[in-house]
């Protein structure tokens, strides 16, 4: 191992977090490392939709949008978990935090017309001027490193395009019925598959690849030292207990002595086996993360400087239903269905055949509903339902619509087929009673645009995961004639909720709530600021550019006031 490398500060993690910690803090000279453990950077941050959710920015202010209702929302969103001092430094901060991204760094982001919270019946709720989303940038600002960060997750991809939310995908669920939106997918998807001959990759990345490519290009600007294949094994103390660095392994294996501490955003512990079986409330063996980088190593850092594993929320994950299936050499892989299931002419059915919740709801509220439905069952699970009409028009999760063939998912099994009902549910092995009563029960209210049972389509952010052009209700329409398909969903996530517990600076605290010196933890490393509540696009991304900001803002007065007291302590003594 060499000898010690110096910084001032040294990040663990190069997601939105980290990153954002790492640019402000080199903004006003410190010198800063990232530390990747992974080969790529930019973390899950980079295979996500990149919204980040922040009450306070230039679009809502302009709409009249204000922080007392802001703060409104989130009191009522988790009201027994309301954390009044954290939610206050994140209003507090959120306007000067995207301030300083636009206008000081390389990141920018777009204003959508609408990008409604995902309780659009709480008081306080907007139906946009709140959650914003990173403008696409050709990623050959990077150079060489472009090929460092990380490949968008391919089953969110459309033959490796990565539709935004909103327009862009609406384009996408309309190339079968209409002849402009076919062309504008195959401009699209020409310009992909072009770059990629050429570059290895596409080169214009959207989503929350723009927003961790214009991160890099920040930090390179400013002199971030980046250090990919660098996973930390160990954090350094002194005496007094005041963090000092850490010992990276790995392509740069050293010590590294950091000034003024350590920033650990290093993910949640969603892929951690161990700590799914401590923390989450269904069966940790039936669960299935898509995320990158989240094997609670944050976690593990934190607890063996004395931090603790704070779960006082009222939802310690961010769930998020997914379709599990294996390709025909027998990898595994996943289908987030964030979005699909709230699609006219779908439903989700347990295995009695049964509706069991909303399915337009946000992906974390239904996947929380399906947790509470299952609590009393060997497995957490379900089935999307949908008729010919249906699959034509829109497809079902990653089996696409036509005129994409079909032969490969019934092939590994993604998706099940039957010519009635009753032979769907045999090949599923539920009750067939069960889901022709459910059909028969759904369809006539459905065909009027109403859902009695879970009221379905009844809110704006609903109608907004729906087909705006279906009518009467872009949520509803009823499973009509067959053949019908099926898709199994199973328990997922986008990160964890519970995390390092942290003071309202994201300095790291014992169980008795004293602050560790010189450790700090942010992004979904950290417990959720909005106490396990989900209030809209980007609820991960949005807290973590607003607290890493912080972060490495405040880290060398923190350092300033840990030695102050130091000296007092001295000269007391």
């Amino acid at each position: 191992m060499s000898k010690p490398v110096l910084c001032d500060v040294l990040v663990i993690g190069s997601g939105v977090a980290g990153m954002a910690a790492a640019l402000k803090a080199a903004s006003q000279g410190l010198n800063v490392i990232v530390a990747e453990k992974e080969r790529y950077f930019g973390g899950t941050t980079a295979i996500s939709a990149g919204w980040a959710w922040v009450p306070g920015n230039k679009q809502g202010v302009e709409q009249g949008d204000t922080r007392e209702e802001a703060e409104t929302y989130l009191r009522n969103l988790a009201p027994d978990t309301f954390n009044e001092a954290g939610v206050s430094e994140f209003l507090n901060t959120a306007p000067e935090a995207i301030c300083f991204f636009e206008n000081e760094t390389e990141v920018k982001f777009t204003y959508p017309e609408k990008s409604p919270d995902y309780k659009m019946d709480l008081q306080g709720a907007k139906l946009s001027g709140r959650a914003i989303l990173p403008q696409d940038v050709d990623a050959r600002v990077l150079g060489d490193k472009r090929l460092l960060m990380q490949p968008y997750m391919s089953s969110y991809t459309v033959f490796g395009y990565m539709p935004q939310v909103g327009p862009d995908i609406n384009e996408f669920f309309h190339v079968n019925q209409s002849v402009k939106s076919f062309v504008y997918v195959a401009k699209k998807l020409l310009r992909t598959w072009a770059d990629a001959a050429r570059y290895k990759r596409p080169v214009l990345r959207s989503n929350g690849n723009a927003l961790m490519t214009r991160m890099v290009k920040s930090a390179d600007d400013l002199g971030v030292r980046l250090w990919n294949s660098s996973p930390v094994l160990s954090l350094t103390k002194d005496d007094a207990g005041t963090i000092t660095g850490a010992v990276i392994g790995g392509e740069h294996s050293t010590t590294v002595e950091a000034r003024l501490g350590v920033i650990l955003a290093a993910g949640g512990f969603s892929g951690s086996k161990e700590l799914r079986k401590q923390y989450f409330p269904h069966d940790a063996d039936d669960h299935f993360t898509p995320t990158v980088g989240h094997g609670g190593d944050a976690a593990s850092l934190a607890i063996s400087a004395g931090g603790h594993i704070d779960d006082s929320v009222f939802s310690v994950g961010s769930w998020a239903p997914v379709t599990v299936f294996k390709y025909l050499n027998g990898k595994e892989r996943l289908f987030p269905h964030l979005r699909a299931i709230g699609l006219p002419g779908l439903i989700a059915v347990d295995r009695h055949g049964k509706r069991f919740g909303n399915e337009a709801l946000s992906y974390h509220d239904f996947g929380g509903t399906m947790i509470e439905h299952n609590k009393d069952e060997d497995k957490t699970f379900g089935y999307v339902i949908g008729d010919a009409k249906t699959m034509h028009k829109y497809g079902i999760g990653y089996a696409k619509p036509w005129p994409m063939p079909r032969g490969y998912f019934y092939k590994t099994g993604y998706l099940v087929k039957g010519a009635t009902l009753a032979e769907l549910a045999g090949k599923l092995g539920i009750d067939a009673a069960g889901l022709k009563e459910t059909v028969a029960g759904f369809n006539p209210a459905a065909e009027r645009g109403e859902d009695p049972a879970f009221g379905r389509g009844s809110t704006l952010y609903n109608h907004f995961r729906g087909d705006m052009e279906h009518m009467p209700n872009p949520n509803l329409a009823p499973v009509g004639k067959g053949p019908y398909y099926a898709a199994t969903i199973q328990m997922g996530d986008l990160g964890t909720f519970a995390g390092i517990g942290v003071n309202e600076h994201s300095e790291v605290t014992t169980e008795e709530g004293t602050a560790i010196p010189g450790l700090m933890a942010v992004g979904a490393a950290a417990v959720s600021v909005f106490g396990g509540g989900y209030p809209g696009y980007g609820s991960h991304i949005g807290p973590a550019l607003v607290f890493g900001y912080r972060a490495g803002r405040d880290i060398a007065k923190l350092a300033a006031n840990r030695g102050v007291e130091r000296a007092a302590t001295v000269e007391a003594g």
